[in-house]
């Protein structure tokens, strides 16, 4: 073994993407002490996006104060990048004009109100603040990674703060969130100091409302009862309907409208934002391809790999270019479901790092322990 290259993404709530680079890497050069290790840690627009592109790219974490989902006052943060030389690896990004990541979840994240979630009455206002420090510090490019959301709002609190208008039928404006979407009676969209190119690191292709919409997936995780969830998906066709009526935007069938809320479908209609797979951006600002020449095999993971992996989050991202350079690519999970789709697309094997059948609260405190001995395996296997 000369060269492995290690691109995981974080096990959420129990290892981050470095923690998981440290261990597997250890054990790779305990059993090939020649071998050459790439380590990339990787995101998809969720947690750990900033720190991802960071270890990418020189650039600086800016502090910045913004609203959290409930309204109350934090100290958040966004990655800035700029005046660096293009780099000349393969895929990768031209990053000559300074720009900006944020991540939604450092302003709009569940985490932000453990314990306190309110699929109504949260909101992505706190986002468009930090888009809009960005745009004041002179971002010509803004990347959003849209991941981790608490909110089902559509992303009207982040248009909100970008200075579109929403009025009630009373003519009142007002800051919609999901449990209010079917207040808004008209939009208002300023036509002056347009906002610079926004890119949207979108991880799941969901539709904005219906049975594979954002409400109907992903709010009963976000606190939301089944009453709830039917308000919630209400309110996002009647937004789709007033976007349509009032902006001149279809966003009823966008691919990938339903993530984080349904805030990629107000990225597309408020900021005429490019959706993209976030695991996508990443690599390309990596230059990842060109890590790929001479490498025997690519290590990636998550906490758990699912249907949602399946459909173009980070570890299939990864397995996707490897696999059109013909590098292996082994998968290290908490837990694994979907490993037969998981090999038609180009996923060479897939492990549960998980030793014994135990809840999620025993085994993630032993995440550590058992991708160690999970990798020592592998790695013993190929010596």
């Amino acid at each position: 073994m000369k060269k492995i290259i290690i691109a995981p993404d974080s096990f959420k709530g129990t290892l981050s993407a470095a923690a998981f680079c440290e261990i597997v890497g250890g054990v790779a050069l305990r059993h090939f002490p020649g071998c050459e290790v790439i380590i990339l840690p990787i995101a998809d627009g969720g947690e750990g996006t900033v720190d991802c592109f960071l270890r990418c790219l020189p650039g600086e974490r800016i502090k910045a104060r913004a609203q959290n989902p409930l309204g109350e006052e934090i100290d958040s943060f966004y990655g800035f990048f700029g005046g660096m030389r293009p780099s000349h690896a393969e895929g990768a990004t031209d990053n000559t004009q300074p720009f900006a990541v944020i991540e939604m979840a450092a302003a709009a994240g569940l985490p932000l109100i453990a314990g306190r979630e309110n699929a109504l009455a949260a909101s992505t206002l706190g986002v468009g603040q930090l888009i809009m420090d960005a745009v004041e510090r002179g971002a010509q490019k803004i990347i959003v990674g849209l991941g981790g959301s608490a909110t089902t709002d559509g992303g009207c609190g982040m248009a909100s703060a970008c200075g579109v208008r929403f009025y009630d039928d009373g003519g009142n404006a007002f800051v919609p969130t999901g449990g209010t979407l079917r207040n808004i009676a008209r939009i208002e969209h300023p036509g002056n100091a347009p906002l610079p190119p926004i890119t949207a690191m979108c991880d799941i292709d969901n539709s904005m409302f219906g049975p594979s919409g954002a409400a109907h997936v992903f709010a009963p995780q976000k606190g939301a009862t089944s009453a709830e969830v039917e308000l919630l998906d209400g309110g996002l066709r009647h937004l789709a309907y007033i976007i349509k009526r009032d902006l001149g935007v279809d966003v009823s069938a966008l691919r990938g409208a339903g993530a984080a809320g349904a805030c990629g479908a107000g990225m597309a209609a408020f900021f005429s934002a490019e959706l993209k797979p976030g695991i996508e951006t990443v690599l390309d600002t990596a230059g990842f391809e060109s890590h790929l020449s001479g490498a025997d095999m690519v290590i990636t993971g998550e906490g758990r790999f699912d249907s949602q992996s399946l459909g173009g989050k980070a570890v299939m991202g990864v397995a996707g270019r490897a696999m059109a350079k013909n590098v292996p690519v082994v998968v290290l999970a908490g837990g694994a479901e979907y490993i037969e789709e998981a090999y038609a697309q180009g996923v060479t094997a897939v492990f549960s790092i998980n030793r014994l059948p135990e809840d999620f609260v025993t085994a993630k405190n032993k995440a550590a322990k058992n991708l160690f001995e999970t990798a020592d395996n592998i790695f013993r296997l190929l010596k």
